[in-house]
Formats: C-alpha cells, structure tokens, sequence
C-alpha cells in the first residue's frame, strides 16, 4: 500500500493529547493582549453568514478570505475563545459491507456519531490569531489534535499598491488556503465516516496531521496571491502524544516544499479565482532500504462565485490533481511492478442556495492513474481486480440551515447544518462489476447519509 492511500487511524488515550491540548490553549489564551473568542463570528460582531456563502460551513465569501488572510484579527469582541463541533448521522450503502467499517458499528445502516471538536479561536494580539482543533473520532473513539491554523499578518502599501503579507503554522497543506477548491475545505464539506472511498488519492490531500509546517504569504492589490514554504514529517514520538499511532506517520525525509500562486477577482455580485499548487516530498517506506519514494503533486483549481444582495446564490469549484510517483523504495520492496507511476484526480462542484438557508449541491469526480497488480491488489472491498485506482461518480446533497444569519435565535452561538447526501459509483478501484475480485460492484458502494452537523 502506498503512502496516498493510507487512512490513519487514531489509537490513543486523552492522557496522550492533554498536553497538545494545554500547549495549543496555551498558544491562543495566554498570547499577551489576547482577544480570543469561541468563535470568529463573536469577535466580528457579525453573522456567520458574513464570512460563509451558506449560514456557517467552509465555503468563504469576500469578506471571509480578507478575514483569513489578515491573521483572523478583524474585530474586538471578548468573550470565551472556545467552540465546539458536533458531527454525525445515519450511513446506508447499497449493498452491506464485507465486515463492519470499524468497531461497535454493523454492515450496514449505521447511526453514528462521527467526531466531536473543540475548538481554540480567536485573535491573538493586533497582528495575529489563528484556531486549533482537538477532535474525538467516533468510529475509532480515540481523541487526537486536528486541524491547526496560527497566523501573523500585516497590511503594507508601496505607492498606490497594497499588499498583505503574512506567515502562517499549519499542520495540514491547504488548510491555510483561501478558496474552497483545495483539499482541506473542499466540497463536499461532510461526509460518514463509515462509507467505502476509493483507495487511492494523491498526497496533497493525504498528509493533514501527519504534518508541521510554516509558509509564507503575500496578497497583492487583492489580486495575486503567492505562498511558499515547507512540511516536516512529524515522529512517532510526537504523533502518540498528539493522540496519533505510527500508522498516521508519513514518513517524510527532510523538507517538503509547498507552493501556491492564484489570481482573484472580486466584482460587485460576482467573485472568482484561478490558481495553481504544487508539493514535492520524499518518503522513506522502510528505513532498511536505501531508495526512497518521491511525490510530485500540482494542482489547478478554480472557483466562480455569485453572491447578490438577493436570496439567490450560486457556487462552484473546479480542480484537477496530478501526481507523479518514482516509487523506487516501493519497486524495490517488491510493493510496485514499476516505479513510475501517475495519478489524476478530478473534481467539479456546484451548490445552490436560497436565502442562505436551503442549499442544492452536486458534484462529479474522476480519478484514474496507472495500472499496477502489485500496488492495486484484489482484496475484499478495498481491492482491485484490474489492479487500477480508476473510480468515478458523483455527488447530490440536499441541506438546511436554519441558523446563521443576522436575524437567528442565540446567534451566533447556535448553527445547525441538517442534509441528505448522496454518493454514487459508476466506476470503484478500476471496475464496474467484480471490481475488488471478490463479487462486489462498484453500485454496491453507494452511499446515502442523513447528517446533521452542529456547531455550538
């Protein structure tokens, strides 16, 4: 199995984080002159649905990207600097899984609480803010640190140019970034926990948490966007006591570099950007081998938005990944028929929403790479008989959101996303029928899940 298509699974006890969690608090709570508040809204004094396209949720309006961008500091409300997430719902795929999909759960229709988060947020000092996050995994019912965020901003003018430039501590590549068209806020922004994915995916967006690195950023004139910097793979040491096992370790060797340039515009109604990223790693599968595995990811994506002052608003995010592996330490391990291999992973989205409440979104994806029956195997479920990461399909998803806006009850201390998705197969690990060797169809691994997702 190859480093992209590994999925961590947390086995540690709260004894393990209490110290990430002190130290992260820490960093947000005790940074001299701290405003820090349990949500971002709090300290705006303005709706969730100011920053977000929806009431709440990843997706970023104007305002929302300056937010970001400029260290998370806009405001100067003080209150609690703590937040917290509940996800979870009911899991159905069309066919009942060869075995259940973790402990305590069934084959099939499972009522599941997903994660539970607690979230550090706020503003630091004049220039600075940031979040971290501390998740309890449901299905693995293991507590480990998630996603973290810390920046430093400043707003410059050169003449009749402006700029804003900053640094930002992140532990997953894309978590820092603006647009919705990357991985770590990328559509669709939930999912269970308990459905099949297909086995392969590039390691741009396989590396949240495993990681710790540092970029730097510049925006120019609100326009052009550039960031540069480097991940260090994180030990075994300091993943157990960020709640993590060694199985979560990327095995990085030295620096990976990390790029991102993109171009925004940013018109009265309409709003969009088109960018690329790129993230270049060696990794060391087994440390008795000379020969090292290396990774080359680029990325272009792109993102349309209307947002008029009506009820009517309109999204959508488009992104194609390409990988190429020299996978000369797996070649050697006899874990791959040849060291070269690539991988492409498309994704298109659009979501409809009416008066930020009710939300219609659909999605298409591809991914399809090179064929290998060493590294893509017949197993049950996860396997492939044509030894291929080729999968497709799409998405549907219905959602309401009562709350968020300027007018909400308890606001903003009380926002609720409920919804029916839909994900469906046309194609899974390289097959339509008797994909994985063993009988299954890649229809048998549809999916539908009733969430509901409240942050509070």
């Amino acid at each position: 199995m190859t480093l992209a298509a590994r999925r961590p699974s947390p086995r540690a006890r709260w004894r393990r984080v209490a110290a990430s969690v002190l130290a992260l608090g820490a960093a947000v709570v005790l940074a001299p002159a701290a405003h820090a508040v349990p949500s971002f809204a709090s300290q705006t004094g303005m709706p969730c649905a100011q920053c977000h396209t929806i009431g709440y949720g990843p997706a970023l309006t104007p305002y929302g990207r300056q937010f970001k961008l400029n260290g998370y500091t806009f405001g100067d409300g003080k209150t609690m600097p703590v937040a917290l997430m509940l996800q979870g719902g009911y899991t159905r795929t069309s066919s009942d899984l060869p075995e259940p999909p973790a402990d305590h759960t069934s084959v099939n229709d499972n009522l599941s609480l997903d994660q539970v988060s607690v979230f550090i947020a706020g503003r630091i000092s004049e220039h600075a803010g940031g979040f971290a996050q501390i998740t309890y995994s449901g299905p693995d019912r293991a507590t480990s640190w998630d996603n973290l965020d810390i920046r430093y901003a400043r707003a410059l003018t050169f003449g009749d140019n402006a700029a804003v430039i900053g640094v930002t501590l992140n532990n997953n590549p894309t978590v820092q970034d603006l647009w919705n068209s990357t991985p770590a806020w990328g559509y669709p922004y939930i999912g269970s926990a308990l459905a099949p994915a297909p086995a392969a995916g590039p390691l741009l967006s396989g590396l949240g948490q495993s990681v710790l690195g540092a970029t730097a950023y510049a925006m120019f004139n609100d326009h052009w966007y550039v960031e540069a910097g480097a991940y260090k793979g994180l030990s075994n040491r300091w993943l157990k006591n960020a709640g993590l096992d060694s199985d979560a370790n990327a095995n990085l060797e030295g620096a990976a570099p990390y790029a991102r340039l993109a171009y925004q515009y940013d018109g009265t109604v309409q709003h969009g950007s088109i960018g690329l990223v790129a993230l270049g790693a060696k990794v060391t599968p087994d440390a008795t081998l000379a020969a090292r595995d290396h990774y080359t990811d680029v990325a272009l994506d792109a993102t349309w938005q209307y947002l008029p002052a009506s009820r009517y608003q309109l999204s959508v995010n488009a992104s194609v990944t390409h990988e190429h592996r020299s996978l000369d330490a797996t070649y050697a391990d006899e874990g791959a028929e040849s060291p070269g291999q690539d991988l492409t992973f498309t994704s298109i989205d659009a979501t409809y929403a009416y008066d930020r409440t009710w939300s219609l979104a659909a999605s298409v994806f591809d991914s399809h790479g090179t064929r290998d029956a060493l590294l893509y195997a017949p197993a049950p479920l996860d396997g492939s008989l044509a030894g291929s990461p080729d999968s497709r399909g799409y998405t549907l998803q219905l959602e309401y959101i009562p709350f968020g806006k300027q007018d909400s009850m308890w606001r903003p201390f009380l926002n609720v996303r409920t919804g029916l998705q839909y994900t469906g197969y046309t194609k899974f690990n390289g097959g339509g029928s008797n994909y994985d060797g063993y009988g299954r169809s890649a229809s048998d691994n549809n999916t539908l899940f009733a969430y509901l997702w409240i942050i509070l």
